[in-house]
């Protein structure tokens, strides 16, 4: 943990962003890499988030009229979360602490909130604690932070890519804002690229390195909206030119390619990115469209899912919303899995393009999905009724003679192999779960179900009419 701000220069009444001092480490120190020496230093170098810090907007205001509260800083990595913790500080001229969620423990946090108690009982200022990574705390480790939140000792910054509501526990969250940071636009991030190479005093203004908008838009493609990664590949592409030995230094797109190697994807197999991923997926193949259900197949595997897991979400989707409109479904990607399984990465991909591209042409029917919740519901909320006397066998005497068994009708020997007696407990009589849909194979189904259920009904009533 840093302290970063431990002696602060006075603040002025009112003061501006604009003229907020520069932020520690920030004024162009050779060995700092480009992403922290191109940190924005004021509000108004800021990209982005306009949502957030624009004229009248809610963090803007915050920053202007000096009314520091504790809050979740929630987006995805290279968005500002840091940067805008830092910025809060430096206005307030607060005593700004950093703390990584990864490398401290609870016996460090009960140090730095006594630190924090301390200096407002002596001095009557207030911590910012930055926690990075917030996410990655325990729960004990969160609650540690509540009594200093509710007294005021500190302000808390917690920053995490993962949403809140899964990674931080209730009583925290209610006593911060919640604020989302989105990813950065391609313009937003060729505009900080551009500046990073025309900044004479931080950036790469003094080394003569050009590059045209072109091989900008590349690395702006490759980092997903992260200007850390951006600014890091710029730098390295810089680096790899300057090692060439023939004098260009003019950044080429052979140069960041070879810098980036392979474009990072953000996804988290536990956290929220995950459901989003899988929930994309399975949306496109329910809407028939094998294009966006390969795109997401595609961003899943590409950025670590377990391909396994991916099979096991096609076989139930086979069941799920294709059902009885295609049975075959079900075997397709059971084969997959089992292809998969055989093969590994890669040619045992191709098998789940190949069940997803099937899933998504395939008709559709959730109706078997729908039966079976229906027929779940029934159990739990409906007496548990004795089976009905006739659908009982009888293997002893006593059991016969109790009527077990007794006007049971074998289907082999009526015609049509139809008969008209009840499979359902007296409470449920009547009860239909199954409602196939007119798509697919189930069209046929639907049709031989409808015509059996109007032979039952017309023999109940000739019975009753006897």
């Amino acid at each position: 943990m840093d302290d970063l701000f431990d002696t602060p220069a006075p603040k002025a009444a009112g003061r501006a962003p604009s003229d907020a001092r520069a932020v520690p480490g920030s004024e162009g120190a050779a060995p700092a890499p480009l992403a922290d020496r191109m940190r924005p230093r004021t509000l108004d170098e800021v990209v982005g988030q306009a949502h957030l810090i624009g004229p009248g907007k809610v963090l803007r205001r915050a920053f202007e009229e000096d009314t520091l509260h504790s809050m979740i800083l929630w987006g995805p990595p290279g968005t500002g979360k840091t940067t805008l913790a830092l910025l809060l500080a430096q206005i307030a001229g607060a005593r700004f602490v950093t703390f990584s969620a990864v490398l401290s423990g609870l016996k460090e946090i009960r140090a730095v909130m006594a630190e924090a108690e301390a200096d407002r009982a002596r001095r009557g200022r207030r911590t910012i604690l930055f926690v990075d990574e917030i996410h990655r705390f325990n729960k004990a480790q969160q609650d540690a932070f509540l009594p200093y939140v509710e007294r005021g000792d500190i302000v808390l910054v917690g920053a995490t890519t993962e949403n809140p509501s899964f990674e931080v526990n209730a009583a925290l969250l209610s006593r911060c804002r919640v604020y989302v940071l989105q990813p950065l636009g391609e313009d937003d991030l060729v505009g900080i690229l551009a500046r990073a190479l025309a900044d004479p005093e931080r950036g790469l203004g003094g080394s003569g390195v050009t590059a045209d908008e072109d091989a900008l838009r590349i690395i702006t493609r490759l980092a997903s909206g992260d200007a850390r990664s951006a600014l890091n590949i710029l730098e390295l592409a810089v680096a790899l030119e300057a090692a060439r030995g023939d004098g260009r230094r003019h950044v080429t797109e052979g140069a960041i390619r070879e810098a980036v190697q392979k474009k990072a994807l953000l996804y988290d197999k536990s956290g929220e990115e995950h459901y989003n991923l899988i929930s994309a997926l399975h949306k496109s193949l329910r809407d028939s469209d094998p294009d966006g259900a390969l795109y997401w197949l595609g961003r899943m595997l590409d950025a670590g899912e377990d391909p396994l897991y991916v099979a096991r979400r096609l076989v139930r989707f086979a069941s799920e919303d294709v059902g009885n409109a295609d049975p075959a479904a079900l075997r397709l990607t059971l084969d997959a899995k089992e292809a998969y399984h055989f093969l590994g990465t890669p040619e045992g991909e191709l098998a789940l393009a190949q069940a997803t591209v099937y899933l998504a042409l395939a008709p559709k029917s959730n109706a078997v999905y729908a039966a079976w919740n229906a027929v779940r519901e029934d159990i739990r909320e409906e007496p548990a009724e004795p089976v009905p006397l006739h659908l009982r066998n009888a293997p002893t005497g006593l059991m016969a003679n109790l009527g077990y068994g007794r006007g049971y009708q074998y289907a082999h020997d009526a015609p049509d192999a139809v008969v008209d007696q009840e499979h359902l407990p007296g409470g449920l009589r009547g009860r239909v779960y199954y409602r196939p849909t007119e798509r697919g194979l189930e069209k046929d189904l639907g049709e031989r179900l409808r015509r059996w259920r109007e032979q039952r009904a017309t023999r109940t009533r000739s019975k009753s009419a006897d």
